[in-house]
């Protein structure tokens, strides 16, 4: 805000934008508030949208008006202020073209993600683990705290995560109809919106699968065109997320689809009707949740602490894979995710694979549910998620 016009403040509805805007002080102090959630001031901006931009401004929901970001534009090419307009938002402003188009180059976009491990249980004095990893390769001497069925089922979003222990699936389900009778409507004129819920429980159920839209196309019913429609909404009101696949290397074999990963492991959760994690019931799920579990937070860390890092997976068919690959400046780190508190050699398999094709992969480590980190070779780490996330 120091350095641009116009900042954008978007995330996933409920991670806490409009209570971080009008609480936070260096960000409430001195600025006007408005959400365009209240019907008379979208009216208002709707009818004449130079009145709300004064001096300094905050418009919550502006994705509900499309009027104001054309003023805004305007008003940023006569006079360049940093700091002027800072803009929030459920829906993904950098994804929905013609607003993209109107604010390019004159704004910075920043995700507020689902509530990270560190951020729940109030670990955040230090930096995190993977942020000094990188640095020192020191392995941590303190145990880990596993990762309890509990917390994936909860995911990040305050109310769930912070919330008391019962109701939890009324709300999610409170959620997920506000999302579709809502948030969809204002984002796109979609005239069944049973077909497009039905979409979203079958995403949700190939959460940390590669994307193969075709496939979800056909179980879902719907024409590839309408399901790659339907999948892009999604996306734009941060629901879900693409991984792009690591290329780097050169086998044949490489998998160059996407891996759709839902934002959020509570919703995913609910979503696919996932109630319990228990090795007996949803095992099929259990690894896939984890997964989204873990993808929520190192989103959340590297965005905080490392933003020039990208995160994606690597996947040879028929072969090997890893889950996540960190990449940051010339150097990757390879990551593969084990639900179990134990692992076997076997287990090691694509992490071995990938640094033999991928030179500048510094480190491979396999993150799994136990407590002790130990070095098991020359740049091969087991690591707890509990570390991994904290």
């Amino acid at each position: 805000m120091r350095r641009l016009p116009v900042v954008v403040l978007s995330g996933l509805r409920q991670t806490g934008k409009s209570t971080l805007l009008q609480r936070e002080g260096s960000l409430a102090e001195g600025r006007a508030y408005h959400t365009l959630d209240d019907f008379a001031t979208l009216a208002a901006a709707k009818s004449n949208p130079a009145a709300l931009l004064t001096e300094q401004v905050t418009l919550d929901e502006v994705q509900r008006c499309p009027e104001l970001l054309v003023e805004i534009k305007r008003t940023v090419d006569r006079e360049r202020a940093p700091g002027r307009f800072l803009l929030s938002g459920s829906a993904n402003l950098a994804l929905i073209g013609a607003v993209a188009e109107t604010l390019a180059g004159r704004a910075v976009y920043l995700t507020l993600h689902p509530m990270t491990r560190r951020e729940i249980t109030g670990a955040t004095s230090g930096r995190p683990f993977l942020a000094e990893w990188i640095k020192s390769r020191r392995i941590p001497d303190a145990d880990a705290e596993p990762i309890r069925d509990e917390e994936i089922l909860r995911g990040g979003l305050p109310p769930a995560c912070l919330g008391p222990d019962h109701g939890l699936d009324e709300w999610f389900r409170g959620y997920v109809q506000t999302y579709v009778e809502r948030d969809v409507r204002q984002l796109s004129q979609i005239t069944d919106l049973v077909a497009f819920q039905t979409f979203t429980l079958l995403a949700a159920m190939r959460t940390a699968q590669v994307l193969v839209i075709s496939d979800l196309a056909r179980d879902a019913r719907l024409s590839a065109a309408t399901a790659a429609r339907y999948l892009h909404l999604l996306e734009a009101s941060f629901v879900v997320r693409r991984l792009p696949p690591f290329l780097r290397n050169r086998s044949a074999r490489l998998i160059k689809s996407p891996r759709l990963l839902v934002t959020d492991s509570g919703l995913a959760a609910h979503l696919a009707g996932v109630r319990s994690l228990d090795s007996g019931r949803d095992r099929l799920m259990r690894g896939a949740l984890l997964e989204t579990y873990v993808a929520q937070n190192l989103a959340a860390i590297l965005e905080a602490h490392m933003p020039d890092a990208r995160l994606g997976y690597w996947h040879e068919q028929g072969r090997h894979e890893v889950d996540f690959v960190i990449e940051y400046g010339a150097e990757v780190m390879a990551i593969e995710v084990k639900a179990a508190a134990r692992w076997t050699d076997g287990d090691l398999g694509g992490l071995r694979a990938f640094m033999r094709r991928t030179r500048d992969c510094t480190a491979g480590i396999l993150a799994y549910n136990g407590a002790r980190a130990v070095s098991l070779g020359e740049r091969l780490y087991a690591v707890p998620i509990g570390h991994l996330i904290g």
